[in-house]
């Protein structure tokens, strides 16, 4: 038997009015998931634990089968294991997102608008121009910058403290003021990169082209060295992660689980949705891994986008370019299998950021048919009456249950 999660970031939603009442699942074109939801186990799964953040960081641990509350050191310090940085027991890290703030000159630095957390989903290569320029100004034997994927980055901060900052996707179109560190320290040096980037010759070329800014660094996500235990020893089962953001990656480093890298897998609308199908295809028919974890970003950067078109889009592309894909490949293989499809939280379109309603799962068993009308979607999942307390519950669900996994 081999297993498959397909985790759609941020894919379930809220009802939306423009969409007569349906959310992006229910409008999206999902013709695999029309096949295999009346087929399949389809429930809600509580993927956040009570008094946590919905962030993808405690949501695709729960996935996993790692207890929040009990694995969960902070975000950034994931991301550092992915980017292989060499962090000590007394280390601080944090999240550095480049993001682009207003440019009115009548206003301070304080009175400016966080306008878009990811820069208009910048490339790594010019986001590691821009942070140069900051490093080369702002870094010293406390505070060291590292470069990440895309807008992502890191930041770790020398026998530091864990201190309490805003996540920059939670406070889209607000001034910023309320929402910087209280540490004085990483509020003056977010607000000397502020005045580093924003006539740097690379963003000056991008507001000519009529393309956000990249012009102020943010941080967030703080957090300590990690320690989480082996997915195979917890499982028995021998793993591979297929991610093309830090996050995931570092959770998988972590947790010893193989991490496939992707070419041009780059967490947007335009990532290579095949080339993730086909690595997880290998990884299971060719190199003996038992388990599969394919994470697609796309679906929650444009809920933080607030479009509506290109998040149905996102949806559209998982079905049809991932999950048929994979289930193609598996069934020509004749190879007996699970799959489970989900989102690890929602990303609601009218509040541009995640919140912790349960999601929708399915999993389909190759081996076995249910037969029942569902479709699969946040409304229809409630139907159901299945709801999974946990988030943990959902590998355990997967696997089997001789797997126990919480």
């Amino acid at each position: 038997m081999k297993y498959v999660i397909v985790l759609g970031d941020g894919m379930a939603d809220r009802p939306i009015e423009s969409l007569g009442g349906k959310t992006p699942i229910e409008v999206a074109e999902t013709p695999t998931l029309d096949e295999i939801a009346p087929k399949s186990e389809l429930g809600l799964l509580h993927t956040i634990p009570e008094g946590m953040k919905p962030g993808s960081d405690t949501a695709n641990l729960s996935v996993l089968g790692y207890d929040p509350k009990k694995y969960y050191t902070g975000r950034s310090p994931l991301e550092a294991l992915s980017i292989g940085v060499p962090m000590k027991d007394t280390d601080v890290a944090l999240r550095c997102n480049i993001v682009t703030l207003t440019e009115d000159e009548t206003l301070g630095f304080e009175d400016q608008t966080i306008l878009d957390h990811s820069s208009g989903e910048i490339s790594t290569e010019d986001c590691a121009v821009l942070l140069k320029a900051v490093k080369e100004v702002l870094e010293d034997a406390t505070f060291q910058f590292y470069v990440g994927t895309s807008y992502r980055h890191c930041l770790i901060w020398d026998k530091g403290s864990v201190v309490d900052l805003a996540a920059p996707h939670d406070h889209l179109g607000s001034k910023i003021g309320e929402f910087l560190p209280k540490d004085e320290v990483l509020r003056e040096m977010m607000r000397k990169s502020y005045e580093i980037l924003k006539d740097h010759p690379m963003n000056l070329e991008r507001k000519k082209k009529g393309l956000n800014p990249a012009n102020c660094c943010w941080f967030w996500g703080a957090g300590t060295k990690p320690t989480l235990s082996s997915f195979e020893e917890k499982t028995g089962k021998k793993g591979v992660m297929i991610s093309a953001v830090d996050l995931l990656k570092g959770i998988a480093i972590g947790s010893s689980m193989k991490v496939e890298i992707v070419e041009g897998a780059n967490g947007g609308l335009d990532t290579n949705y095949e080339g993730k199908a086909d690595a997880a295809l290998k990884a299971l028919l060719d190199d003996g891994y038992d388990f599969a974890y394919i994470h697609v970003e796309a679906p929650d950067e444009m809920g933080h986008q607030g479009s509506i078109e290109k998040k149905i889009k996102a949806i559209h592309y998982l079905d049809t370019r991932v999950i048929a894909r994979v289930k193609a490949g598996l069934e020509k293989a004749g190879v007996d299998y699970r799959m489970a499809v989900l989102p690890d939280h929602p990303t609601p379109i009218e509040i541009r950021t995640h919140s912790s309603e349960p999601v929708p799962y399915l999993i389909y068993d190759s081996t076995k048919e249910e037969s029942h009308s569902y479709h699969y979607s946040e409304r229809e999942a409630a139907l159901t009456g299945i709801d999974l307390s946990a988030g943990p519950m959902l590998i355990e669900r997967l696997l089997g249950e001789e797997n126990q996994c919480l």
